[in-house]
């Protein structure tokens, strides 16, 4: 066997195992990226069931609720307090929380993000609020975990009361 049939051999070789190294990581990207979406979709089932303790499940133990008008929200307990209150109020209200399809993402080792649309709809199924959201996640024991996560409304804030007219 000659010299350059050798290196042809060689080069035909590791073209291969590229190909199928970089194939082979598409295909954990994409397993990996179903795994956030179906994490964001059980976030909405819980949320909307009214289930604060699954929902809370949800998010690492230090993670931090950027909810849109409030302060930030820092850990799973205050979380999960945040959101015993914020799903009795939506479940008193009739209203549900949906996801919008095919949410942008993406993941880079432990570290997942997502980012897409969603709707609240009242009990007859009418829009009553749209909007966006994002989230950060981490890969712990295999599940995949928010770190960060907020959402606001497309819709402009509610008008500021005005103050008392001074007396003079």
């Amino acid at each position: 066997m000659s010299l350059i049939t050798k290196a042809a051999e060689v080069f035909c070789t590791i073209v291969a195992l590229a190909v199928f190294s970089i194939e082979s990581a598409a295909a954990d990207s994409a397993k990996e990226m179903a795994a956030l979406q179906a994490a964001d979709q059980n976030w909405a089932k819980a949320y909307n069931a009214g289930n604060a303790d699954a929902v809370a499940s949800l998010y690492d133990e230090q993670a931090v609720l950027l909810p849109p008008g409030a302060p930030g929200v820092n850990g799973r307990a205050a979380i999960k307090a945040f959101f015993v209150k914020d799903t009795a109020e939506s479940q008193k209200a009739g209203v549900a929380f949906t996801l919008g399809p095919k949410p942008a993402g993406g993941v880079s080792g432990d570290m997942g993000w997502q980012s897409g649309t969603y709707a609240v709809k009242d009990k007859a199924g009418k829009v009553v609020e749209t909007g966006k959201y994002l989230s950060v996640s981490t890969k712990k024991g295999g599940k995949w975990l928010y770190v960060r996560d907020t959402w606001n409304s497309d819709g402009a804030p509610a008008p500021a009361e005005s103050a008392a007219p001074s007396k003079k």
